[in-house]
């Protein structure tokens, strides 16, 4: 009983979240890895930028994530992904949602507005119904860098809803725990969890990816581990810059 009353507590935390954990002008570099059997080969990487904008007389975060394979491996498998997200600074819902993606001879372009007083939103498709609280992919991301992890418990799961291809999931983060990993930045002290996947063109679904993040108040993402449709992947931060907080689960 009382890990389905914290459960239900912290989802309730999602609609009511403050920003302590990034800000306009961080920057986050990562290389990524994939596992070809037992070779590991290092062939591409991720960027994500975070700025300031106003959009729709909102103040938000507009954040891009930019991601793909270096040219010397694209006969491997090509990619050539663009994500946007404008968060609202004040409530933290997305007020905007942009993806490209180029995956091998898959093709996709969308662009999501949303109206959360209304509980809708509008793509190039057509107009949904969402829930309260929705997010999108990337901004799931960023949001949920500011839950506080202390007082879950061991594999519970936070659940929330997404909006991504015209469709709203509802999914979760399952909390495996806290680790202490090395990486060429150095050691860090880690939150360790299991987000629930969507099935597409890379990843598989369901809970195989593992990721960490600094468990500090950045909540930092450190590496990212899963198996996908042709392998495995890995992607491991390289270069940070202008984090809101001192990193201070960095041990060395």
């Amino acid at each position: 009983m009382m890990s389905i009353s914290l459960k239900a507590q912290i989802a309730d935390t999602l609609c009511d979240l403050r920003n302590i954990s990034f800000q306009s002008g961080e920057y986050m570099k990562y290389k990524v890895g994939y596992a070809l059997g037992l070779i590991w080969i290092k062939a591409g990487a991720v960027e994500f930028t975070v700025k300031d904008a106003e959009l729709r007389g909102r103040q938000a975060y507009h954040i891009v994530g930019e991601g793909g394979t270096y040219s010397f491996y694209e006969w491997l498998f090509s990619v050539d992904d663009k994500y946007e997200t404008y968060i609202d600074k004040e409530t933290l819902l997305p007020l905007r949602f942009v993806r490209k993606i180029e995956e091998g001879n898959y093709k996709y372009f969308n662009q999501v507005d949303f109206d959360h007083e209304n509980n809708s939103c509008t793509s190039l498709k057509g107009s949904y119904k969402v829930p309260d609280c929705v997010q999108d992919i990337l901004s799931a991301v960023y949001v949920c860098r500011n839950l506080d992890f202390n007082n879950v418990n061991l594999n519970d799961t936070v659940p929330f809803n997404i909006f991504l291809d015209d469709q709203v999931y509802s999914i979760y983060v399952r909390y495996l725990g806290k680790e202490t990993i090395r990486t060429k930045l150095g050691k860090f002290r880690c939150i360790k969890f299991s987000p629930l996947l969507i099935a597409g063109t890379v990843f598989e679904a369901g809970e195989s990816m593992k990721v960490w993040v600094t468990d500090d108040k950045n909540k930092l993402p450190i590496r990212v581990e899963s198996p996908i449709l042709f392998g495995a992947v890995k992607v491991e931060l390289n270069e940070y810059s202008n984090l809101r907080n001192k990193v201070e689960a960095k041990l060395d």
